[in-house]
């Protein structure tokens, strides 16, 4: 699975796009006992991170689901050094909590785990000290390289890399999809979000894939997530029913700038991710 991760080096950021394997994690001894507290909304989500933290031997101390709660277990746990959690908390966000512990000169490390790609975002959490920035979905293996890198000690560079830039068209893409998400009451923390993301990125770049929807659009949204084409469709139905649930419509009907849907309208899976990406394809 592909990583994307953004690290902070300083005053500058690189960015690692890489395939993450199983053989590709250190088995080199750590001398510093690694404890880590996850904080995220979804439950599943973090299911899988501690699943995965904790077959590498990496010590989960606790959980939170909200940013009060994260402060709550940082305190009941003083031994933490190492904190992962999505900035979209509620009760304190992962912003107000990072900017909290630095000012109590905490000596935690932090890894974000994210559905937001801006950059405005990446910038300000590395201007936080953020060690790594990582957007969903998370592969556990490229988490676990990440934050054993943190305590690994650090070799002198004979050659400064320089940073990997983000495609500015692809970025100001993410930023679109992501507002128009916020906009319609679509939250990030749940599966239908990405999968819903990645089909309307599919649909803009070839559009004809809308009539194949079930045959290829799902399959290959399937292959991406390593998950099934009906849990694909299954979330991503759930994920437009939860917008509709929270009675935003005027909401929707404003992205478009016409009356689409009325309250007791709901849009197929393809009819919802054709008309964002018809969207998208005419504002370039």
């Amino acid at each position: 699975m592909s990583c994307l991760v953004f690290e902070n080096k300083g005053r500058k950021t690189k960015t690692i796009d890489k395939l993450c394997k199983k053989g590709d994690k250190k088995t080199a001894f750590m001398e510093k006992q690694i404890n880590i507290i996850i904080a995220n909304e979804n439950n599943e989500e973090t299911k899988e991170l501690v699943d995965g933290l904790t077959r590498e031997n990496l010590t989960v101390v606790a959980s939170a689901t909200n940013g009060n709660e994260l402060l709550s277990e940082i305190n009941n746990h003083p031994e933490t050094n190492v904190v992962v959690l999505d900035l979209l908390l509620s009760g304190k966000d992962g912003f107000s909590v990072i900017e909290e512990l630095k000012l109590k000169n905490s000596k935690i490390k932090f890894v974000v785990t994210t559905a937001l790609s801006s950059a405005t975002f990446v910038q300000k959490a590395m201007a936080l000290g953020v060690e790594y920035y990582m957007l969903k979905s998370i592969d556990t293996n490229c988490l676990c390289d990440r934050i054993m890198d943190i305590f690994e000690p650090k070799q002198p560079a004979s050659i400064e890399e320089e940073p990997k830039q983000i495609d500015s068209k692809t970025r100001e893409l993410e930023e679109k999809i992501t507002n128009i998400f916020i906009t319609v009451g679509i939250p990030a923390h749940i599966k239908g979000y990405q999968f819903l993301r990645e089909a309307i990125k599919m649909a803009i770049k070839k559009p004809d894939i809308i009539n194949s929807i079930t045959k290829e659009l799902y399959p290959s949204i399937a292959s991406h997530f390593d998950t099934s084409a009906s849990k694909v469709e299954r979330a991503i139905r759930h994920a437009i029913e939860v917008a509709w649930n929270r009675g935003k419509i005027e909401n929707i009907n404003n992205v478009f700038g016409i009356r689409v849907y009325s309250n007791n309208e709901k849009p197929t899976n393809g009819e919802f991710i054709a008309l964002v990406a018809d969207k998208m394809l005419l504002e370039g």
